[in-house]
């Protein structure tokens, strides 16, 4: 069997409070984009799990893919052995969500391939168990993200008709250094109102990470000053960077970058 996990970007991503666990309580909305990996699932002899497309760093003991199957046996051992074989196409470490993607793909994958029945709400525990924005890409449709990024709430969105334009330097930002430079605090206007109003976005619509992290990283600003004299109606970094992307509501002249610079543009 085999399916596509997809990519996201978020809409606003507000930091409020720092949580006695270690983490930060969120809220933000994330919204599914059509950039894929592809991953296929085969009943074997044994566990096998290899790659293509973009080098994935890490050991493999690490891979969320490999967490979601070992996560699906504690509680379902008659989960049989399986060839995984993962293509990347959507970069790492770009506030784009792709290892969470696959994990909760994955999730997804085993629920059909071995008929264990379980309901996206159940699909959804297990992902918040692997990462925080994990259970998100079950149900796959727009959502207003809060706690950690795991409690979810629909929300709508439409970006139908719209283009999007991706652009993401070669520098990776740790998710320690990221929460680093940020002071949590509530935002004055619920993020939802702010969506509900297009025109409000470019004003309103606010990522708490890019103030700190584009005083490090002065390529990031640049671009999405780019996205804005292209005629986005809206740009920023997603989740904790490094991608910057822009949306369009006509189709943007091609955006030429530094050769080592991802690129991707689409309809939605």
């Amino acid at each position: 069997m085999i399916n596509f996990p997809n990519a996201k970007i978020n809409l606003g991503l507000n930091i409020v409070a720092k949580r006695n666990d270690g983490f930060h309580d969120i809220e933000t909305c994330m919204v599914p984009i059509p950039l894929y990996d592809a991953l296929e699932m085969i009943p074997a002899k044994k566990t096998v799990f290899e790659s293509s497309g973009l080098e994935i760093p890490g050991a493999e003991k690490d891979n969320l893919v490999l967490k979601a199957l070992k996560l699906i046996r504690k509680d379902f051992p008659d989960v049989g052995d399986v060839h995984i074989h993962l293509h990347k196409n959507i970069p790492m470490g770009a506030g784009l969500g792709g290892g969470s993607a696959d994990a909760a793909f994955a999730l997804v994958l085993m629920n059909k391939l071995f008929d264990l029945h379980l309901e996206s709400w159940f699909l959804e525990e297990y992902a918040a168990q692997i990462g925080s924005d994990c259970a998100f890409f079950v149900e796959n449709t727009p959502k207003i993200a809060t706690g950690r990024g795991e409690v979810l709430a629909p929300v709508h969105v439409d970006l139908k008709g719209d283009y999007l334009v991706l652009v993401k330097p070669p520098i990776h930002i740790g998710t320690k250094e990221a929460y680093a430079g940020v002071r949590p605090k509530k935002s004055e206007v619920p993020l939802v109102d702010i969506l509900s109003d297009k025109s409000l976005w470019k004003d309103s619509l606010r990522n708490d990470f890019e103030e700190s992290i584009f005083s490090k990283h002065p390529e990031l600003p640049a671009i999405k000053k780019r996205m804005y004299d292209s005629g986005a109606y809206y740009a920023a970094m997603s989740g904790s960077g490094s991608t910057v992307f822009g949306l369009f509501s006509t189709k943007p002249e091609e955006m030429k970058m530094s050769e080592g610079y991802f690129v991707f543009e689409a309809g939605f």
